[in-house]
């Protein structure tokens, strides 16, 4: 239920700020977001899989505290990240 390697070098390669940059609350954000993308997929055909749950919702709440404090910090970034990741809000 994890993302591969590949797909998460190619989320960082896409999302980071600078060559260097691995773990920018923008990348954080993204990858966050794959991982509840696949972990929603599994939830729709294993509906009584409770840990999985437990852990989605937790994902959901690491990225809202990250989603919140790149809105405190940098509303430009804030937006562009709702956007390009396709997030309401």
């Amino acid at each position: 239920m994890s993302i591969s390697p590949e797909r998460k070098q190619q989320i960082i390669e896409e999302f980071r700020l600078n060559p260097t940059d691995t773990g920018s609350a923008d990348v954080q954000i993204a990858v966050l977001t794959s991982r509840i993308k696949t972990i929603t997929e599994h939830m729709k055909i294993h509906k009584h899989d409770f840990h999985t749950r437990r852990g989605l919702l937790q994902m959901v709440s690491r990225r809202r505290s990250l989603l919140d404090y790149l809105k405190r910090t940098d509303m430009a970034r804030y937006k562009s990240m709702l956007q390009r990741l396709e997030l309401r809000r």
